[in-house]
């Protein structure tokens, strides 16, 4: 099978879906690779990295577009990229369809197979492909959220971890999942005060066990939410509901509500945010204030550290990918449950129920 690797063009996406390393192993199992130039250098991998690992370059998107069969990428198709969308392709990638159905209706009328990484789940309700992002999400969300605290860019000049004698940041963390768990860890050894939020009994019980108590955990509804929200020098949005729109569990009067100067830093952005104020931003222009408060809505934070992030990505998806290049869609699908559970769209069907629920579509299962 001829796999493509498109250079990415979403503002700031420096991360590539391939390392040379994946392209030797595509190539050892016989399948021919053609990267477009100049994919790897946001991640640092030039075009000679791939022609060694046993890639073709293609000057063009359009190039690889044409030829490909499976096509490997970061993020979801843009604009400019419509055109190339072929009926016989099969797109393999984060989809968030659910946020936009704008992407879904003209991925639908482009005909296009579209398998959505975020989607990909285990037996056991486990996301392989996104949890690698989700864990740099979590962890750089904190990172951000210190910065923007900064008064330099607006924030309340507050010192995450404080000092002796000086209160450190109120972190407030809502939802308990892989990126709320990793957002924990950091904030937590920066020396912030950490409170996580979620509806899941056993998640919480789970982190109390592993930060020993050193998290405060609160059971998620309203009231704590807006409770915490006051008190949040540093608010991050971690919930997520696989393939489906977040919940808006940050309202608009709970934003008014909060501290002057105080950051919000939603990773669910992506699934149209837990925020109801947040909107997507982008790496070029991350940033700007509602009611007092920095929103902070890029929603492909992992491309801040490509390096990191591509390697991760890679060791998720190849497994996959090989799949679908070895023994074709149909044969993969039936094989594999948790790929036949990542597929969106089909022929110009939707095939996920939390996307066709998120439109009022009807899905192939129905």
């Amino acid at each position: 099978m001829l796999v493509g690797v498109p250079r990415e063009i979403k503002d700031g996406e420096n991360r590539v879906a391939i390392t040379p390393a994946g392209v030797s192993a595509l190539r050892h199992h016989g399948h021919q690779v053609l990267v477009e130039t100049g994919a790897g250098e946001g991640s640092g991998y030039d075009d000679a990295e791939y022609r060694d690992a046993g890639a073709d370059i293609a000057a063009t998107a359009a190039e690889v577009f044409e030829r490909a069969q499976l096509m490997l990428k970061v993020k979801e198709p843009l604009p400019p990229e419509y055109p190339l969308l072929r009926k016989d392709l099969v797109l393999f990638t984060y989809l968030h369809l659910a946020s936009s159905e704008e992407l879904t209706r003209s991925l639908l009328a482009a005909g296009i197979t579209a398998i959505g990484y975020e989607t990909v789940q285990t037996d056991s309700g486990a996301l392989p492909l996104l949890i690698p992002m989700s864990e740099v999400a979590g962890k750089m969300a904190v990172q951000v959220g210190a910065r923007y605290l900064e008064c330099d860019f607006g924030g309340r000049g507050t010192l995450i971890g404080g000092v002796p004698g000086v209160p450190p940041a109120e972190v407030v963390i809502i939802g308990c999942g892989v990126v709320g768990i990793n957002a924990a860890k950091v904030a937590m050894g920066l020396g912030a005060h950490v409170t996580i939020l979620d509806v899941d009994h056993e998640r919480l019980r789970y982190l109390d066990d592993i930060m020993h108590g050193n998290v405060i955990t609160v059971y998620s509804n309203p009231y704590s939410v807006g409770r915490a929200a006051r008190y949040a020098d540093l608010l991050v949005g971690a919930v997520l509901v696989a393939g489906a729109r977040a919940p808006k569990l940050v309202t608009e009067d709970m934003v008014r509500g909060m501290k002057r100067g105080a950051v919000i830093v939603d990773v669910a952005v992506d699934q149209g945010g837990c925020v109801e104020t947040i909107r997507p931003t982008s790496h070029s222009n991350p940033v700007y204030t509602l009611h007092g408060v920095i929103h902070y809505g890029v929603p492909n934070i992992p491309a801040a550290v490509p390096r990191t992030a591509t390697h991760a990505l890679t060791n998720a998806t190849l497994p996959y990918a090989l799949d679908l290049a070895d023994y074709g869609l149909d044969e993969a699908l039936r094989r594999n449950a948790a790929l036949r559970r990542g597929l969106n769209l089909r022929a110009g069907r939707v095939m996920h129920p939390a996307v066709a629920a998120a439109f009022g579509m009807e899905d192939a299962e129905a």
